[in-house]
């Protein structure tokens, strides 16, 4: 695996939005999202990231080209449309810490970088002594998707292995335009929880 792996914190971020965005755009448009993204969503989407002092952004390029990143920040940094879940339960947002996208493009897949994403924002979450449990949420699709390719499989059980639950309970709703759609479709996401088994003394390294 001859990736290289950048950590970004905070306003270190902002001179890679464009980057970032355009990265989730293209992965994105893939089953089980459809997403049809634009810079002018990315770009406040992504700011959140610049704007909370323990975010983390990992960017992963090969010969200098970026083809995959994840992303993290306390869920209390959060948009409302992630927090409300967790507020209507009277979960204390500022125990979770929640865990954006980890988006590699097709041809790095299936090279152990999606575990070592995880691996980096659970080592980040866990820097933080009032951070218990990471959090992440997934879109629902019916298994008889009109879009969903010949082979497909959804990654519950990579998901599973490391450790973490689904949770029926917590679930959200975001709008977004569907490829070869001309209005925003409205998704159900769900949760799914890890406790932070230990917290760490320092920080992930970069």
């Amino acid at each position: 695996m001859s990736f290289t792996f950048q950590f970004l914190r905070g306003g270190k971020i902002t001179p890679f939005i464009d980057e970032l965005g355009a990265l989730r755009i293209a992965v994105f448009r893939e089953f089980p999202y459809l997403y049809e993204g634009t810079l002018a969503y990315e770009r406040p989407y992504l700011e959140r990231y610049a704007a909370s002092e323990r975010s983390l952004i990992v960017t992963m390029r090969k010969n200098g080209q970026l083809v995959g990143a994840t992303t993290c920040l306390p869920l209390v940094d959060e948009m409302d449309d992630f927090r409300r879940p967790f507020e209507e339960q009277g979960l204390p947002l500022e125990d979770y810490f929640y865990f954006g996208e980890s988006i590699i493009l097709p041809p790095c897949r299936g090279q152990g970088a999606g575990s070592r994403f995880f691996q980096f924002r659970e080592e980040h979450a866990a820097s933080f002594d009032n951070i218990s449990v990471t959090t992440f949420c997934a879109v629902e699709r019916p298994g008889d998707h009109p879009e969903k390719p010949p082979g497909y499989r959804p990654l519950h059980d990579f998901w599973n292995r490391l450790g973490y639950r689904k949770e029926p309970g917590l679930q959200c709703i975001l709008p977004w335009k569907e490829l070869h759609s001309d209005y925003e479709v409205q998704h159900t996401l769900t949760f799914w929880t890890k406790p932070v088994a230990t917290h760490s003394s320092g920080e992930v390294a970069s």
